[in-house]
């Protein structure tokens, strides 16, 4: 029994020893250092670093203290491209990220007019292929019918719908009621963007309203007027060399032009909206609000006293008709004639895109 309590000891010895080898080789070999060596020579290594490897750099953090950040190394060059063409590049990639000015489209209705309906809705289906932001206001004289309210909400488009009460016999002077109202609207909410008058019997090219965006203060454009015989057509607007505006289509031939009414149509021309209650900013020193006229003529006015910062668009051709306006008259005009007369401008606006 002696013997085999004395084997027992030497065993359990035995254990205690070989176990604090193990704990004390593994405790040494956690200090020691770790890592793969290269399989290439340390010249190579080293000249392959500096090289391809970016630099450090360093980067104040937002506690004062530093922070080593790696720069990106710069992209290899590739052959054949020319230094105009990588500008060219940089100016489309920075006029993508650019965000839209938003178009603010002001169309007057009355019940005067033919086919109110009618162009209503064409005039919305030109609109709803406008990439926005867009806002169309529309403004009618207060009555019973709900029709224009149903026409505008199924439209999808974001719209204000504004009233009145005035009565008028002229139609011009209801039409130029509505814009008022829309401009002092527009002054009053602070509604910015490039502000052009749509009316109801306008046809659009949409490259149109994509131009009207780069519209920095004024901008003008030519329309052709046409009737329903289809035997003349009369282009109003500006006279331009590339995007400088350099005269007007005068409305008689005698070259004689109302004083009252200045020489360009109210869908001929679109502004800054800022203009209306933030004069300064155009080195101007009155606005609405300071004068007694009302805001259609202050605007075209305005317009032509500053002709050195109007731009003709397209500015690369500011000759070119991107709108056309048919002309109707009141209890005159068939459906007949209405059909046949979109229909030939219709045509034209297509071969008007295609060149």
């Amino acid at each position: 029994m002696v013997e085999r309590s004395k084997k027992k000891v030497l065993l359990w010895k035995k254990a205690i020893v070989h176990f604090s080898l193990c704990f004390v080789m593994g405790f040494f070999t956690g200090f020691a250092p770790t890592g793969k060596s290269s399989i290439f020579p340390s010249h190579v290594a080293a000249s392959n670093r500096s090289k391809i490897a970016p630099q450090p750099m360093e980067v104040p953090s937002i506690n004062g203290s530093l922070v080593i950040a790696q720069t990106p190394a710069p992209l290899p060059m590739r052959p054949g491209i020319s230094k105009h063409k990588r500008e060219l590049h940089h100016v489309k990639a920075e006029k993508q990220l650019k965000p839209r000015r938003t178009v603010i489209v002001v169309t007057p209705t009355s019940t005067k007019l033919p086919f109110q309906a009618v162009f209503l809705r064409k005039l919305a289906n030109t609109i709803k292929l406008v990439p926005p932001p867009l806002l169309w206001i529309v403004v009618e004289k207060q009555r019973d019918s709900t029709e224009l309210s149903e026409i505008l909400r199924k439209t999808g488009i974001m719209y204000r719908h504004l009233v009145f009460k005035e009565n008028f016999t002229d139609l011009e002077a209801e039409l130029n009621h509505q814009r008022n109202l829309a401009l002092k609207h527009i002054e009053h909410h602070r509604l910015s963007g490039i502000v052009h008058f749509a009316g109801l019997s306008n046809v659009y090219a949409l490259e149109f309203f994509q131009q009207l965006r780069d519209i920095e203060v004024f901008g003008t454009w030519p329309i052709a007027l046409l009737t329903p015989n289809r035997k003349k057509v009369i282009i109003e607007g500006p006279v331009c060399d590339s995007s400088q505006v350099i005269g007007w289509h005068l409305r008689n031939l005698n070259n004689e032009t109302d004083r009252n009414s200045p020489p360009i149509h109210i869908s001929s021309f679109g502004f800054n909206s800022s203009i209306l209650w933030d004069p300064e900013r155009w080195g101007r020193t009155s606005s609405v609000q300071d004068t007694s006229q009302n805001s259609i003529k202050f605007v075209k006015q305005v317009v032509l006293e500053d002709e050195a910062k109007l731009k003709g668009i397209p500015a690369e051709d500011c000759s070119r008709i991107m709108i056309w306006r048919l002309k109707f008259r009141a209890g005159a005009t068939s459906s007949h004639q209405f059909l046949a007369t979109t229909s030939d401008v219709n045509k034209d606006n297509e071969g008007q895109t295609q060149n």
